[in-house]
């Protein structure tokens, strides 16, 4: 948005109140229209009892304060030539967002058989919340959103991520006082501290105050107001307030509120870029007290209604069979007075248009709001430059993030003018190795700084707040208005943001039905810090299982990946920076681990996502005697670590090792687009023969994964059991069984015929295990043996 400080004078004409009233009127009519009726969209007729959906869906009490902000904001992005979209946190109030939409046009623009009159109000008004047609919330369907707002909480995070790096662009974001309430809400707030007024845009929060979430009173919407307002201001905002029940005097508030708050906007941006200031803004937000259900019934069969928790959603719900009911629903529509606001053929009038902005300057038709228009690709250069050398495997150690974050550092140099690319964590970039990116950014900050701080910055594109549901918010907005990011977290701690990921893989799913929706790009997770390197902070701090919640979800969006060395992190890593519409996730390890694959190699061995690593294994030709597969970093040592030493002491057994990459690949073909055929599975693994799996993981997701394959009653799983403390490395895997030695065992107890010729063996092993147990509690370190080993096949 412009920077001017020129103020724009905020008080109404008569002219302007008459256009803002009828068109605040037409979007009301329109949202109750769709709750209720099927035909008679313009009470061309008596109401009728046929006239009226079978099923009453939808949520009418939030929709007149949300048709109020559209109509105030429509006003102001045509007044002063902005460029803005607005998130609307109370999704559930679709009927005034569709209804919104349709009137500016960009409704019928993007589905032109909704046109803008009689005929096309009609469709509107059926279609929703109505089989074969559209939700009620404000969905990836409806022009404009870029958040569904089914579940609360994440609103005023989605606004914060679209301002990012959007410095012309402003962000309103209207929150409900239930949405309030919620715990990412509560945290998001601090998104001020993050917003530099330089290169950034400006949202504008806009707290909907309107008394009551279902069944139970707000609790903001009961403090008193010298307490809200102390709340507000102390998350750094300077709060206006609207309230009331008038319209005309509710009209003439918001207009001044909106004008007053835009105003103080452009000051903040004319200071930082043109004054060169570097204090902390306190940005301006409003707070809009109406009441729940405004402009509805007052009251229905005695009791009251408007302005309280019953107009949450369908006040009037026995239309069809209760006249009453249908009389006051007749009375409630003609109250708009439709006649003043549509012309013969249904078309908005004059009037009601005055205040709508043309073009892309219209909510529902703003690029930013379907980023995928906007979205470049990134230039990330090519692998060669960060691979380590391999000349042969298991023979130097990295650790695989740290190699990873030469490439990041890079490429946010490379992005450094267009400011496209962000890194997003709780506080866990360096813990994560990843700190190579202070050579090209610094962490955003804006609050104060002392003389022990390190890398911050008012233009920092590292985003770091202790927060997984801000930093997964702040990541959704961005990447949902046309820009790239990775989102780096302690692997246990991820599952805070479940159910943001499930809303997210949601929309995914659903915009890829939708043709006019471009792709946006993937939303990237780097999981380290994981279960198996916890082992100074313990159980706590281990839980492997987001994988098993993520491959859960529609799978043509989701892929997991668990790269086992530093070559293909890097190749996996391209592969998902480069990716679209997908929510991928990444498991690597931060601590040193063995290279195994060359570049080319490891290149290879990501495109097949699984495969069988040859020089690891003591095939003789024909089908092996066993199959050792492993998925994770430390799955593949304790693998590798078992082949070399069945390698040494059963020479003659023929062993298969397996690596998988891409976990998909165990699904069948029909499941998800990267799983295998049964033919390609069998040729890997086998139809009969012994497969121990060492899995990073959770061993039943293994089971669930190659369930229907002929292998599966000759699959033995090892993975994660719940075993976990503050230990040692190679003791947290001897602790869940996934250790070498306990490999070694299996494969001599599943191979027929083995376990009587191989009893010294297994004994031994056996012994290994007793003898580490007794180690660790007398050095409180890992057995020489185990601490020192290296490949030697």
């Amino acid at each position: 948005m412009s920077a001017t400080p020129e103020p724009v004078p905020g008080t109404l004409t008569e002219r302007e109140l008459g256009a803002l009233d009828a068109h605040w009127r037409a979007a009301n009519y329109l949202a109750v229209g769709q709750i209720y009726l099927m035909a008679n969209p313009l009470l061309r007729e008596p109401l009728r009892p046929e006239h009226i959906k079978p099923r009453l869906l939808g949520h009418w009490g939030t929709s007149p304060g949300l048709n109020l902000v559209h109509t105030h904001l429509n006003r102001a992005v045509k007044s002063r030539e902005l460029d803005a979209i607005c998130v609307w946190g109370p999704g559930h109030g679709g009927p005034a967002v569709l209804a919104n939409s349709w009137l500016e046009g960009s409704y019928t623009d993007t589905y032109r058989n909704v046109t803008r009159d009689a005929e096309g109000m009609a469709r509107l008004f059926r279609q929703f919340s109505f089989p074969g047609g559209v939700p009620s919330h404000v969905a990836p369907e409806t022009p404009g959103s870029v958040h569904e707002g089914g579940e609360l909480g994440y609103a005023l995070s989605h606004a914060y991520g679209a301002a990012l790096d959007n410095p012309g662009l402003l962000v309103a974001c209207v929150i409900g006082d239930g949405e309030a309430e919620t715990g990412p809400l509560a945290a998001s707030w601090h998104g001020n501290k993050y917003l530099d007024p330089v290169h950034d845009g400006a949202v504008l929060p806009i707290l909907h105050v309107n008394g009551y979430k279902i069944a139970n009173p707000a609790v903001l919407a009961r403090l008193p107001g010298a307490e809200l307002d102390a709340l507000l201001r102390g998350y750094g905002h300077l709060p206006l307030y609207v309230t009331g029940d008038d319209p005309t005097a509710v009209h003439r508030a918001m207009a001044e509120a909106v004008d007053t708050a835009l105003d103080r906007i452009a000051a903040i941006q004319y200071e930082a870029r043109t004054d060169g200031s570097t204090r902390r803004p306190h940005w301006p937000m409003i707070v809009l007290r109406t009441p729940k259900g405004w402009t509805g019934p007052a009251e229905v069969d005695g009791v009251p209604v408007e302005g309280t928790w019953r107009a949450h959603q369908v006040p009037l719900d026995r239309v069809r069979d209760n006249p009453e009911h249908l009389a006051k629903l007749e009375a409630w529509l003609r109250s708009y007075h439709p006649e003043e606001l549509f012309d013969e053929h249904g078309r908005p009038t004059d009037q009601v248009l005055a205040c709508v902005p043309e073009g892309t300057r219209r909510l529902g038709a703003n690029p930013h709001a379907n980023g995928g228009l906007l979205l470049r690709d990134l230039p990330i250069r090519a692998l060669e430059r960060y691979a380590v050398p391999v000349d042969k495997p298991g023979s130097s150690l990295h650790e695989p993030t740290r190699i990873l974050a030469d490439l990041l550092a890079d490429l946010m140099a490379d992005t450094a003018e267009r400011r496209d690319f962000r890194l997003v964590g709780p506080d866990e970039t360096a813990s994560n190795r990843l700190q190579a990116v202070y050579t090209a950014t610094s962490k955003a900050w804006q609050a104060d700084t002392l003389s022990v701080d390190e890398h911050l910055a008012h233009d920092g594109r590292v985003m770091e707040i202790l927060s997984e549901h801000t930093c997964q918010g702040w990541l959704e907005g961005y990447l949902l208005t046309g820009r790239h990011g990775l989102f780096s977290c302690y692997e246990a701690f991820v599952h805070i943001v479940d159910s943001m990921v499930n809303q997210h893989i949601k929309w995914l799913r659903t915009t890829r039905r939708i043709p006019w929706r471009a792709p946006i790009a993937s939303l990237n997770y780097l999981l380290t810090s994981h279960v198996w390197r916890q082992d100074h902070n313990g159980f706590s701090h281990q839980d492997p299982g987001f994988v098993d919640h993520v491959l859960n979800k529609s799978p043509e969006v989701v892929r997991v990946y668990f790269p086992p060395d530093a070559n293909t992190l890097l190749a996996v890593a391209d592969h998902v920076l480069r990716s679209r519409d997908y929510v991928n996730v990444v498991v690597a390890g931060k601590q040193p681990c063995f290279d195994w694959l060359a570049l080319e190699e490891a290149r290879a061995h990501c495109a097949r996502g699984a495969g069988i690593w040859e020089w690891a294994g003591t095939e003789y030709g024909g089908e092996p005697d066993v199959v050792l597969a492993c998925a994770g970093d430390v799955p593949t040592l304790e693998v590798l670590a078992a082949a070399d030493l069945i390698r040494r002491h059963l020479p003659d057994l023929s062993l298969r090792v397996v690596n998988v990459v891409d976990l998909a690949r165990l699904m069948p073909a029909g499941e998800h687009p990267h799983g295998m055929p049964d033919h390609e599975f069998d040729a890997l693994f086998t139809r009969d023969r012994p497969v121990v799996f060492a899995y990073h993981g959770y061993p039943w997701l293994i089971h669930r994964l190659a369930y229907r394959r002929a292998v599966h009653p000759h699959l033995h799983v090892r993975g994660y059991k719940e075993s976990g403390t503050t230990t040692t490395p190679f003791d947290m895997v001897v602790r869940n069984d996934i250790d070498r030695y306990r490999l070694v065992m299996d494969v001599i107890d599943r191979v027929p015929g083995l376990a009587v010729r191989a009893a010294a063996v297994r004994q031994e092993m056996t012994d290994r295990r007793t003898r580490h147990h007794a180690w660790i509690r007398g050095h409180g370190t890992d057995l020489p043996e185990v601490a020192d080993w290296t490949w030697g096949g």
